[in-house]
């Protein structure tokens, strides 16, 4: 798949996920969705991130989500949002089931998962 059509996939991805956040009771805002590569370099080193992050291509997204005004920082709390967002695209991957947890971030691979 080419870039620009797995970016536009994506985004309506985002799109989707983030109406399915609020039809559940919960909010969101949007976290960090472009990352320049010289940041990605920065946080590799700091040991927050890698340097070929998806972010760098515009195929990820940090959600930030809430209930009732409370910040849900657990990886756990994203979880059934991180099992449909892997449903909405065989491409799609979620961060809660990285090595490294990182439950807020949803991503695209332009390889397939599955």
């Amino acid at each position: 798949m080419k870039l620009g059509k797995a970016q536009e996939i994506f985004a309506l991805n985002i799109a989707q996920l983030i109406i399915i956040i609020f039809k559940f009771g919960f909010t969101c805002t949007l976290g960090e969705a472009h990352r320049p590569p010289e940041m990605a370099e920065i946080y590799e080193k700091q040991g927050k991130g890698i340097k070929d992050s998806l972010h760098c291509m515009r195929l990820a997204l940090d959600i930030n989500l809430f209930q009732n005004g409370k910040y849900l920082t657990k990886t756990a709390n994203h979880k059934v949002f991180g099992d449909i967002w892997e449903i909405l695209h065989p491409n799609n991957r979620w961060g809660g089931r990285f090595k490294r947890k990182d439950g807020n971030h949803y991503e695209m691979n332009l390889k397939k998962r599955r």
